[in-house]
């Protein structure tokens, strides 16, 4: 999939995701490898919320704008980040894997987003750090499980070592796509009769060094179906 880490003046989309999760699992580096492709061991806690952005090619041959949303994890700042979470279509709940609390704290972090993002905002599970196996405290059928039962795509990442980052964003990216152009076909056939888009030829996304779960393509459909407030 071709794509740019530099920003082009022209893009077709513009999606604004925002990270979630407790402080020091990890979302500043996963945003900065995903924008920058750089990881800074010496990264401290992010105060209120940062942004960065970039533009990739996805479905379509459309440009894609990604407004990235860093949030801090500090309670302290929940109240602040709150604000932001409004017109974001996508969300990353991202966990250590080494650390137990804060994947004990996801179903904080979910209800935050159910309470405060768009209703059709689309969330992506994420377990980081996974470079450190032998530290592990969360299993990989830990996460599935969670996200199977919430209806979530799932993913586990290394920032340090860039596994499955651009994997995670990429499908997010994609699905939001998709999303949109089923939801504009709608608008289009109700308000003018017209017959919807035609989608593109399916882009496999997967990064051979970390698959996403196997379920994931249902859960996003799941996700989508809900949102819509289908049965």
């Amino acid at each position: 999939m071709a794509d740019s880490r530099m920003e082009s003046d022209g893009y077709d989309f513009i999606f604004k995701i925002v990270l979630l999760g407790d402080s020091g699992v990890g979302k500043s580096q996963l945003v900065n490898r995903f924008t920058k492709n750089e990881f800074n061991p010496e990264g401290k806690s992010t105060i209120g919320v940062e942004f960065a952005t970039r533009t990739v090619q996805i479905e379509d041959k459309k440009l894609v704008k990604a407004q990235i949303w860093d949030t801090a994890g500090q309670e302290r700042y929940r109240s602040l980040a709150s604000s932001y979470y409004r017109g974001a279509v996508g969300a990353l709940l991202c966990y250590d894997i080494t650390e137990r609390s804060s994947f004990n704290n996801i179903p904080i972090w979910l209800k935050e987003v159910e309470d405060n993002a768009e209703k059709d905002c689309l969330v992506m599970l994420v377990g980081n750090k996974m470079d450190l196996e032998e530290q592990r405290a969360i299993q990989v059928r830990d996460g599935r499980s969670f996200a199977r039962k919430n209806g979530l795509a799932f993913i586990e990442t290394s920032a340090l070592d860039a596994t499955g980052v651009d994997t995670a964003f990429l499908r997010i990216l994609q699905e939001i796509y998709k999303q949109q152009v089923k939801q504009r076909g709608m608008e289009e056939e109700e308000g003018e009769g017209g017959t919807a888009p035609t989608k593109g030829e399916t882009i496999q996304l997967h990064a051979p060094e970390q698959e996403l779960d196997d379920d994931e393509d249902g859960r996003m459909q799941q996700q989508r179906a809900r949102k819509r407030g289908c049965c």
